[in-house]
């Protein structure tokens, strides 16, 4: 069956690009997948599949003739901080699929922040009329409730992901760690400044190498290159575009300082010690849930589920900065194999929704499903 798959792909941002290279290796084997991209030839290239370009009334025509089922491939697609474009865009895709009458999925949802009354109810009115639903923390999981939607709650799928090894990576001398940075009104010029100083103490009292990954090159580079004139040992500016050899670069660092969440979430899942520089509440939900220490950025504190937890405000001196980023890196520890064990096979329950919906539609139609 044809099935269309619609996120925030071929942008050039390592974390959506995880996330659609987990959806293609969770579809069933009976699906065909065809992904609105913004890069529709590279997206064929990496994945084998077939991609329209994602703003293209023919392309995205395209896409829908003949499919059977269209999926909201996951992250925070509905929320309006960002632009209020990102909810007519995303939403406009699923009405008129569900007005095609395709089954519609929304796949590891990070539900908002919805700051608009009209953003709330037309995201409330397109999950009610979803098949599935499946979201990755628990306040989107709260708040989908509240609208009295049913869904299954399960961490980010690309904990799941299959990780390459990156080639040279052993090159760089160990130790490593991994900055991974990204552009936001957040991490003002004298943030940036502070956080370059006390990177740079940190390398010189454990003589690290640092690796500075890009998620989103076109965004993030910039501030990987602003970063690395602060550093007075081993560097490198590593852009990875397979997300699976993305994942990999965790394996062989001993810590990740990250804004990026698919940074923590790759970090977390290879065994890596994590440390987390919040600028979104995603990001300290992530936090919250392995116990991870951090910063909050923003000026208002994004409310964590627990009254437990909650990040420490940005620091007023580099110095403080460098003592707790030594303190993660000496006495920290990584999410256990247990815990990611744990992660990975709750994550498998995104797959376990698509093989659901995705067999019953077809046995329903005659058509064999896999075994």
């Amino acid at each position: 069956m044809k099935v269309v798959l619609c996120g925030y792909y071929g942008m050039g941002n390592g974390g959506d690009e995880a996330l659609l290279a987990s959806l293609l290796q969770m579809l069933p084997a009976t699906a065909k997948p065809v992904v609105l991209s913004g890069n529709p030839d590279e997206t064929t290239e990496r994945y084998g599949v077939e991609a329209q370009p994602r703003k293209s009334v023919q392309g995205i025509w395209a896409a829908f003739s003949g499919a059977e089922a269209f999926i909201w491939g996951g992250g925070s697609l509905m929320q309006d901080t960002t632009s209020a474009m990102n909810p007519l865009y995303y939403g406009g895709l699923m009405w008129l699929a569900q007005t095609l009458r395709l089954q519609t999925i929304a796949w590891a949802q990070g539900i908002g922040p919805l700051e608009r009354r009209w953003t709330r109810r037309l995201t409330r009115n397109l999950l009610s009329r979803c098949a599935g639903v499946t979201v990755r923390d628990r306040v989107s999981a709260a708040q989908v409730a509240s609208w009295r939607v049913n869904s299954w709650l399960a961490p980010d799928p690309v904990w799941a992901l299959e990780s390459i090894p990156v080639p040279g990576l052993a090159d760089f001398p160990a130790p490593r760690i991994a900055v991974a940075l990204r552009s936001h009104p957040s991490l003002t010029e004298t943030r940036l400044a502070q956080l370059g100083q006390a990177l740079a103490s940190f390398q010189i009292a454990t003589g690290t190498t640092v690796l500075l990954v890009p998620f989103q090159p076109t965004k993030d580079l910039l501030i990987a290159q602003r970063i690395a004139p602060y550093l007075k040992g081993n560097y490198e500016i590593l852009s990875v575009g397979d997300p699976r050899q993305l994942k990999g670069i965790f394996r062989g660092v001993e810590m990740a300082i990250a804004m990026r969440l698919h940074g923590l979430v790759m970090a977390a899942a290879e065994g890596c010690r994590c440390f987390a520089l919040s600028y979104d509440p995603k990001v300290t939900y992530f936090a919250e849930d392995l116990d991870i220490p951090g910063w909050e950025m923003t000026s208002s504190k994004a409310a964590s589920t627990s009254p437990d937890f909650a990040l420490s405000p940005w620091p007023e001196s580099s110095a403080e900065m460098t003592k707790a980023l030594l303190t993660q890196y000496a006495d920290g520890l990584p999410a256990s194999p247990d815990q990611i064990q744990s992660r990975i096979d709750r994550a498998l329950m995104h797959r376990d929704l698509l093989s659901q919906l995705l067999d019953s539609r077809q046995s329903s139609q005659g058509i064999p499903s896999r075994t």
